[in-house]
């Protein structure tokens, strides 16, 4: 355990930064959870709007360092190609 002021100071801002950077990840994970859900169900409203809260969500992380920003554009550009996927499909 540390011993210094300062190190104990540094200890509890970390567990508070662990918090919230945990909390963030959930919220992510939730978010992706909730639409490859929507995607496998095949409801093109449900899909659409559930993306652009996914998205929110990757960009909202991104901004709060929880994410980097190339990993956030790859999952972005993963999941576009996904609904985009289910949305041909149900027109033709």
């Amino acid at each position: 355990m540390a011993n210094h002021v300062s190190s104990l100071k540094r200890a509890r801002q970390t567990e508070r930064k662990t918090a919230v950077n945990r909390a963030n990840k959930s919220r992510i994970r939730g978010s992706l959870r909730l639409l490859r859900d929507a995607i496998a169900k095949g409801d093109v409203t449900a899909v659409n709007e559930q993306f652009k809260q996914t998205v929110s969500a990757l960009d909202k992380s991104v901004q709060k360092g929880v994410l980097h920003d190339n990993t956030a554009s790859r999952y972005k550009s993963r999941l576009a190609a996904r609904v985009k996927a289910v949305s041909v499909k149900k027109t033709a």
